[in-house]
């Protein structure tokens, strides 16, 4: 089985990650959406919001799980068996930042990386974005999957 680990803390899952989830899927035998759970971060949704809009956006794809994880991500990878870490990149400068994550974790492990560009239409789209449409009470719902409401 080819599985592939989506790390984030999707916070709150965005178009261009649902895109990339969607297009992962095409892929691989299963994609596991881990949401990473780190103490020192403020966070504008719950984590179980933050998997509840996940797992409602993709209840109709069986080869999507939504899972949490702590600690490094390779170790985390090992633990359920996945050979892949899947990942998006909008822009150039995602690119220089996940290279190095990937090369770091190619090094501690034998996970392989695999990048796949954001549509055009959803390159602009990032969580830090649609939390500041939510706080200055613009319409978030044309950047999110249907599932994401702000209550």
């Amino acid at each position: 089985m080819r599985r592939a680990l989506f790390p984030g803390s999707f916070d709150p899952i965005t178009l261009g990650h649902y895109d990339i989830i969607k297009r992962g899927i095409k892929l691989f035998d299963e994609v596991v959406v881990a949401i990473g759970v780190n103490a020192e971060k403020k966070y504008m949704f719950s984590l179980e919001e933050r998997k509840s809009f996940i797992e409602e956006a993709f209840k109709n794809h069986p080869k999507v799980k939504v899972v949490t994880y702590e600690g490094l991500t390779i170790d985390f990878c090992e633990e359920i068996e996945a050979q892949f870490i899947l990942r998006g990149l909008r822009n150039p400068a995602d690119f220089e930042f996940e290279k190095a994550i990937a090369h770091t974790n190619r090094r501690l492990s034998k996970i392989e990386t695999v990048f796949l560009l954001t549509a055009a239409k959803t390159s602009f789209i990032s969580s830090s974005i649609v939390r500041d449409v939510i706080r200055n009470n613009g319409d978030y719902t044309v950047l999110v999957p249907d599932s994401v409401v702000v209550k």
